[in-house]
C-alpha cells in the first residue's frame, strides 16, 4: 500500500509518518507534550522520508526537524489545533458515517448554495450549519458549497490564504466538525462541494519551501512564485495536490471540488496537472461507486476546460461562468467600471443564454485584446451561473450585495434569470431572502507587514473601478462581524416574499 504524505494513524497507538523533503539530508520526527521524544525518519529515495512510530495515540502533537535545526509543522498536516505556526496533530480518521446509501447526484440536479463557514452563523463553525440544512433543502438547494476551509492564519479569512491544504480550519471545528456536517448533508440528500486552492498557498505559515521545490521561478502569479506543476520534481508536487483532492473525496465524502482560479495554474506540459487530476478523480469515483465532479473557475473563458478528452479538452465537469454574471449585472445595474466596461448590451445576455460565454474571441476593452473561445456546442449543464457570489460581492469596495444596488423587482428578476436558466444555478448565502449584510474582504494575519501589504493591495485593486471612498480595513474584526448573516430576516416582509 502506498501511503500519501502526512501522518496516518494505524490503530493501537501506531502511526505512519511520511514527508517529501528532498532539500534536507535528514528529517527527524519530534513528538511533543507527554509523548515527547524524537525518531529519525528513513530516507526511502526521491526525497521521501518515512517511519512507523509506536506509542503515538490520536491527539499527539508533532513537528519535523530538518537537518537537525529547522523545526516545522507537517506540510500535509491533517490538523493544526494551534494555528499555522503551531505543531501538527495526529488524528484518528475513523468516523461513524451514515451515508452508505448515498451515491451522489447527477450534474443536472445540482442547485448550489455557496457559503462562508465563519459568517454563515453566529458561531461560525461547521456544526452550526447543520440546523439550517433542512431549510436549504426546502428552498430547493441540492448542493452546499463551502468556501475554502484549509487552515489559515487566525480565525477570520475568506479561506484563500490557507497554508495547510489537508487540515480543516481549527476555529471552524477541525476534521470532526467537517465530517459531521457532510454526514448531515448526505442524510438529507444534499451534496457537498469544497472550494480548493491549488494555484497558491497563503504566505503566513507556509513552510513548503523549507521542504521541497514546491514553487518555481519560471512563472509569476498575483501571489508571487507559481506552484511547480511542470518543472523539475513537479511529479511529486502534482502528487501532493492530487492526494489532497482524493483525501477530501475519500475521507470526507465530498461530492465535488471547485477549483479556484485555474488560469493561475501555470503548466505547459503535454499532460497537464488538471488532466492528471481529472483522471485521478474519475478513477477514484469509479472505485467508490459515486458521482464526483470537478468545477473549475477560470478568468480565461477557455472552453478546453470542460470539453471532453476525446475532443481535446481537459474533461472537467462544469465551469463557473463569470460572463453570465457580468452580462446580467451590466443590464441590471448599468455599472461600467473595471471589467463591467465590457458589458451592458442586452444582446450579450442573450448570447450567454444561447452559448455560455459572451466573449468567445471578441475584442475586450478591459483586457485590450481578444478574449475567450467558443462554447456554442457545449451542453448548458456544463456551466454554473449566478447573479452573486463571494467574489462579485466581496471584491466591491463596500461589499454590497445586489440587495443594496437594485430594487426589489430587479432582485426577483435576477433570481429568475439564474434559477430558470438552462444552466446549473448557484446562490450566494443569504441571497435567497435578500440579506443586507455586506460581505467584505477580511483577514486576521499575525504579520504586520503582511497586513499592510493586503491593505495596499485592496486599494490598488479598487482603483480600476474608480471608487473614491476608503476601503474598510480587512484586518479589523468588525469587517468580519458585519458580514454575519441575519437569518431572522427571512421571516419578515419583503425578505420573506423573496
Amino acid at each position: 500500500m502506498r501511503f500519501s504524505v502526512g501522518a496516518h494513524y494505524l490503530g493501537e497507538n501506531r502511526c505512519f509518518f511520511r514527508v517529501w523533503s528532498p532539500l534536507a539530508s535528514s528529517v527527524d520526527l519530534l513528538l511533543l507534550d507527554s509523548h515527547k521524544g524524537s525518531l529519525p525518519l528513513n530516507n526511502t529515495g526521491e526525497g521521501y522520508f518515512e517511519a512507523e512510530a509506536e506509542n503515538v495515540p490520536p491527539g499527539t502533537l508533532y513537528r519535523y526537524r530538518l537537518d537537525g535545526s529547522k523545526e516545522r509543522p507537517d506540510p500535509a498536516s491533517r490538523f493544526q489545533p494551534e494555528g499555522v505556526h503551531g505543531p501538527s496533530q495526529v488524528i484518528d480518521p475513523a468516523f461513524l458515517w451514515e451515508d452508505s446509501c448515498w451515491f451522489g447526484l447527477p450534474l443536472q440536479r445540482y442547485v448550489i448554495y455557496e457559503l462562508h463557514v465563519g459568517t454563515f452563523s453566529s458561531e461560525g463553525t461547521f456544526e452550526a450549519i447543520i440546523p439550517h440544512i433542512a431549510d436549504l433543502k426546502a428552498l430547493g438547494v441540492t448542493a452546499v458549497e463551502l468556501m475554502p476551509v484549509a487552515q489559515f492564519p487566525g480565525a477570520r479569512n475568506w479561506g484563500y490564504d490557507g497554508a495547510y491544504p489537508f487540515a480543516p480550519q481549527n476555529s471552524y471545528g477541525g476534521p470532526l466538525g467537517l465530517k459531521r456536517l457532510i454526514n448531515a448533508c448526505h442524510k438529507q440528500g444534499i451534496a457537498a462541494i469544497l472550494d480548493v486552492v491549488y494555484n497558491h498557498l497563503g504566505p503566513e505559515g507556509n513552510y513548503l519551501s523549507d521542504f521541497a521545490p514546491y514553487y518555481t521561478e519560471r512563472y509569476k502569479t498575483p501571489w508571487g512564485s507559481a506552484v511547480n506543476f511542470d518543472g523539475a520534481d513537479s511529479d511529486h508536487v502534482r502528487r501532493y495536490f492530487i492526494d489532497n483532492a482524493l483525501y477530501w473525496i475519500t475521507d470526507f465524502h465530498f461530492d465535488a471540488l471547485r477549483l479556484d482560479a485555474v488560469h493561475a495554474i501555470l503548466d505547459h506540459s503535454p499532460y497537464t496537472f488538471l488532466e492528471e487530476l481529472a483522471d485521478a478523480v474519475c478513477h477514484r469515483a469509479q472505485e467508490l461507486n459515486r458521482q464526483i465532479f470537478l468545477f473549475p473557475e477560470s478568468a480565461a473563458n477557455n472552453s478546453r476546460l470542460i470539453r471532453s478528452r476525446e475532443l481535446g479538452g481537459y474533461g472537467l465537469d462544469a465551469q463557473w461562468n463569470d460572463d453570465f454574471h457580468h452580462a446580467l449585472r451590466g443590464v441590471l445595474t448599468g455599472e461600467r467600471g473595471g471589467y463591467y466596461q465590457d458589458y451592458g448590451d442586452f444582446r450579450q445576455l442573450v448570447k450567454a443564454y444561447r452559448e455560455g460565454f459572451v466573449y468567445s474571441g471578441e475584442y475586450s476593452k478591459h483586457r485590450r485584446r481578444r478574449h475567450g473561445t467558443s462554447t456554442q456546442e457545449i451542453p448548458a449543464e456544463r456551466f454554473i451561473v449566478f447573479s452573486q457570489n463571494h467574489d462579485h460581492v466581496g471584491n466591491r469596495m463596500l461589499g454590497e450585495r445586489l440587495t443594496r444596488l437594485v430594487g426589489f423587482e430587479e432582485l426577483k428578476l435576477a433570481a429568475g434569470a439564474v434559477l430558470l436558466s438552462p444552466f446549473i444555478p448557484l446562490l450566494f448565502m443569504g441571497e435567497e431572502y435578500g440579506e443586507e449584510a455586506p460581505f467584505q474582504y477580511f483577514i486576521s494575519h499575525g504579520d504586520p507587514g503582511l497586513v499592510e501589504a493586503v491593505r495596499q493591495g485592496r486599494r490598488a485593486e479598487f482603483a480600476a473601478f474608480s471608487w473614491q471612498t476608503e476601503p474598510p480595513d480587512p484586518q479589523d474584526e468588525n469587517t468580519f462581524l458585519r458580514a454575519k448573516l441575519n437569518h431572522e430576516l427571512r421571516r419578515e416582509g419583503r425578505f420573506r416574499t423573496l
